[in-house]
């Protein structure tokens, strides 16, 4: 029998278009294996509810790959050592894997190549990160150009089905027991609540998929209505690699009505994932160095607003009912994401890295370049971002895009308001006693954000 080949899986836990899995399938024997690193990714190790979503992706997967004949080899460790073990102990010579761009994986990526043969593969975007450029051969800044270059090169290339049977090794190699991982919060198990909404694996994104597609002509308008719920929630099973891009353009593309703003939301995830290729500290630093200079709260002196802020207790019914749906379910409606981190930033004016590292530990979509970049958007500090200067007013939002019913649900304390008042109670003079006040005024929170803006630009 041949050498085993290693399948590395990250954030591409399918077997469905999986061009690295193909490869290694191709050559003979495979060895499946994911390693748990929490040491090369430092500050950016799994958050709590994405922790929640691998532990079942695992063993999702582990499921499926049994039922080709294979099996998921569970390590735990820094990858370059845990690769180089396995390989010692298998036989193994070469490794297939599909690019990332984080910075930790892409020094990981690094490190592993110095010891073994790692052959990594497309799959995780649209287009790999190198295939479109400007005129000059730089990256794209700008979204708008960006998107325009993308599209030449679309459809993606067709997806490629699941290999029919994974040849196993004449040996495994010892595997770690998933339970022993701890990955499921316990005492509290505050995730409780997240299997009515979530089904991760593979089958889930299918599914996922599946609904959304007849849904799809509807999507232009309904994506901003929290009480509809409009989107697609594949943004988990995209972030962990259930489903790819590239499978998700061509069902939806030819799905009835128009899919052209959906398509476009397909684009941007490639375009954070670019930015963050060409910027890797894009979530931890401004991509406008003139923010450097902006007199953010200390967290010290904002204590209390971002504990209210974290809890769904800051009086503005829109934002409480987004982070009380955040804490709940693990995810948050995309309009009211906007409407959360607005309020953060600028009524409350705490740097947007705390929101977003708030959101890396409670989303299980949490993406480092997705998050990263919408977070710099709203603030203004990105490459390519809303103007800081343009602060939405979340009573407005809440009215504008009809989130009464949304408010209900996740504000039970408001829900026999009727839609006339359940905006803004306190304006009304229907606040309950079981609600609590604004912690600052919509006038007072602009104008304070934007005196900070006035004295940052000097």
């Amino acid at each position: 029998m041949p050498s085993p080949t290693i399948i590395w899986f990250r954030q591409d836990l399918r077997l469905s278009d999986q061009a690295a899995l193909a490869a290694a399938a191709q050559a003979g024997p495979v060895i499946p294996l994911y390693i748990l690193d929490d040491e090369s990714p430092r500050q950016w190790a799994m958050g709590g509810a994405s922790r929640w979503w691998l532990h079942h992706s695992l063993a999702s997967l582990d499921k499926r790959l049994r039922a080709k004949g294979s099996r998921l080899i569970l390590r735990r460790g820094r990858c370059a050592d845990v690769l180089a073990q396995v390989a010692q102990e298998s036989g193994a010579q070469v490794v297939h894997a599909i690019r990332h761009h984080e910075p930790w994986w892409r020094n990981a990526e690094k490190a592993v190549a110095r010891q073994i043969d790692l052959r990594l593969h497309d799959g995780g975007l649209l287009l790999p990160v190198e295939a479109v450029r400007t005129g000059g051969g730089a990256p794209y800044r700008i979204y708008t150009p960006f998107s325009r270059a993308v599209m030449l090169h679309m459809p993606p290339a067709p997806p490629q089905p699941a290999p029919q049977r994974i040849e196993a090794p004449s040996h495994w190699p010892v595997s770690d027991r998933l339970e022993e991982w701890n990955l499921l919060p316990r005492d509290p198990d505050w995730a409780r609540g997240f299997p009515a909404d979530w089904s991760p694996g593979e089958e889930g994104a299918k599914r996922y998929l599946d609904s959304f597609l007849g849904e799809v002509g509807d999507y232009a308008f309904a994506r901003d209505l929290p009480s509809q719920e409009g989107t697609s929630r594949l943004s988990p099973h995209l972030h962990f690699g259930e489903i790819s891009p590239a499978k998700v353009w061509h069902r939806v593309a030819q799905a009835p009505g128009d899919a052209t703003v959906y398509l476009k939301e397909l684009i941007w995830r490639d375009y954070a994932h670019n930015q963050v290729w060409a910027l890797p500290t894009y979530g931890s630093e401004n991509a406008q160095p003139a923010f450097d200079a902006m007199h953010w709260r200390d967290l010290r002196e904002a204590r209390g607003d971002w504990t209210a802020w974290k809890r769904g207790q800051t009086g503005y019914p829109i934002v409480d009912a987004g982070m009380r749906q955040l804490w709940q379910t693990g995810w948050m409606h995309n309009r009211v994401r906007m409407i959360a981190a607005s309020f953060l930033i600028k009524h409350l004016l705490i740097d947007w890295r705390h929101g977003a590292r708030w959101f890396w530990d409670t989303l299980v979509d949490a993406d480092y370049a997705n998050n990263s970049v919408n977070w710099q958007w709203v603030a203004g500090s990105g490459v390519d971002a809303n103007l800081f200067t343009r602060i939405m007013a979340p009573l407005t939002q809440s009215d504008k895009f009809d989130a009464a019913d949304y408010i209900r649900q996740w504000v039970p304390e408001l829900a026999y308001l009727d839609d006339r008042v359940i905006h803004d109670p306190d304006f009304h003079g229907v606040r309950p006693s079981s609600y609590p006040e604004k912690r600052i005024g919509h006038r007072e929170g602009r104008e304070r954000a934007l005196a900070a803006y006035r004295q940052m630009k000097g």
